[in-house]
């Protein structure tokens, strides 16, 4: 993936935000944040799926993976603000 991508610290319980160089034109910054989740969480792009979002600055992926394993993603990427994910994206 090119471009910068950096994982804001603020976090709502849900929500991790992330900042992307890459341009919101024609799906690149789409297509950078599915490569960038999919490089940072070991997975194939396959396995991470945008479900909403795609003209939006909030989206919404579905991650085809343990939902512990993604928990531990998020618990080092903003620290303490995670609690625990759960299937189905509850907290």
């Amino acid at each position: 993936m090119t471009g910068k991508v950096q994982v804001l610290r603020e976090h709502d319980g849900r929500v991790a935000r992330v900042r992307l160089a890459a341009p919101p034109v024609d799906g690149r910054a789409n297509d950078a944040l599915q490569a960038w989740l999919a490089d940072e969480l070991g997975c194939a792009r396959r396995d991470v799926q945008l479900r909403r979002g795609l003209a939006s600055r909030r989206k919404q992926f579905e991650l085809a993976l343990p939902a512990e394993r993604v928990s531990q993603w998020l618990q080092r990427c903003v620290g303490d603000q995670v609690k625990s994910v759960a299937p189905g994206g509850d907290t």
